[in-house]
């Protein structure tokens, strides 16, 4: 328990202040999970994650707060009239673009636990001008919903911040409804990381000490109740990537000159897919 509210304060800490640095200056130049990217102009995790036409007409703020590593509404195939649920929704993009496939019928909910990045996410919605919209306070290990809720749970690049995967899972799996799916996008590892890195706080709120083995997320998957569970990588990441990413860090502890070659094809952004069983 300890252990948890150590990250959860680190991760607060971090999205806190991501929303403040966009709503100061809206510039797209974040890293996944946290942390403007160096002088370089972005961070490669986080870029180029949407078509350009599927964010017209959405506020910059929106889009310059996407923190995520893939696209989950690519894999979702949301329906007119689905009640979709965006587990750590930032700055609402996900959310945003949700609500639009689901329509005036349907209904997209965000759930975050940073304040700033709620009242981030609500002022987006605004400008946005959709209706069918609610951002919900709340860490994703204790859904603020009933169950059998939900239709469809999307989550970007959260699932491995958070200190308690299995009760997030199996949170998610109360929620929805039988017959319910997720599609998320997170960070998956290949094979063992440098223990340093593992046991680094700024590395985990940067998406890459929390993040799960495919085969470990396959059981724990499982074991919360899913099935029909597709893992497919999206995009794999160099050597080069890994030492960009380390040198966003505000860390004196990593050498990431030395760290960064022994991460090449290390990590992935990967697409989640699973059913709840029912209908």
């Amino acid at each position: 328990m300890e252990k948890q509210s150590s990250i959860q304060d680190l991760v607060k800490a971090r999205y806190g202040e991501e929303a403040r640095r966009v709503r100061r200056d809206a510039s797209p130049s974040a890293c996944c999970c946290g942390k403007a990217a160096a002088a370089s102009g972005g961070c490669s995790i986080s870029s180029n994650l949407y078509q350009a036409g599927e964010t017209v007409g959405l506020p910059q703020e929106a889009l310059a707060a996407s923190l995520g590593c893939a696209n989950p509404i690519a894999l979702a195939q949301l329906q007119v009239g689905e009640t979709v649920l965006d587990l750590g929704s930032g700055g609402g993009i996900d959310v945003l673009l949700s609500a639009r496939r689901v329509g005036p019928q349907g209904k997209a909910y965000g759930l975050d636990m940073t304040d700033e990045m709620l009242e981030l996410a609500r002022e987006n919605q605004r400008k946005a001008g959709l209706d069918n919209v609610e951002f919900l306070k709340g860490e994703i290990e204790n859904i603020p919903l009933p169950d059998h809720f939900v239709d469809v749970i999307l989550s970007n690049c959260v699932i491995n911040l958070s200190a308690d995967k299995d009760r997030a899972l199996a949170e998610a799996f109360r929620v929805l409804k039988p017959g319910g799916r997720i599609a998320l996008a997170d960070i998956v590892i290949r094979g063992a990381l440098p223990v340093e890195l593992r046991q680094n706080g700024e590395v985990w709120t940067g998406c890459i000490a929390g993040a799960l083995e495919e085969s470990e997320y396959r059981t724990k998957l499982a074991t919360a109740g899913f099935t029909d569970i597709r893992i497919e990588p999206a995009r794999s990441y160099s050597a080069s990537d890994a030492l960009e990413f380390l040198q966003t860090l505000k860390t004196a502890e990593l050498d990431a000159e030395a760290l960064a070659p022994l991460l090449e094809g290390k990590f992935i952004s990967a697409f989640i897919r699973a059913r709840k069983p029912g209908r």
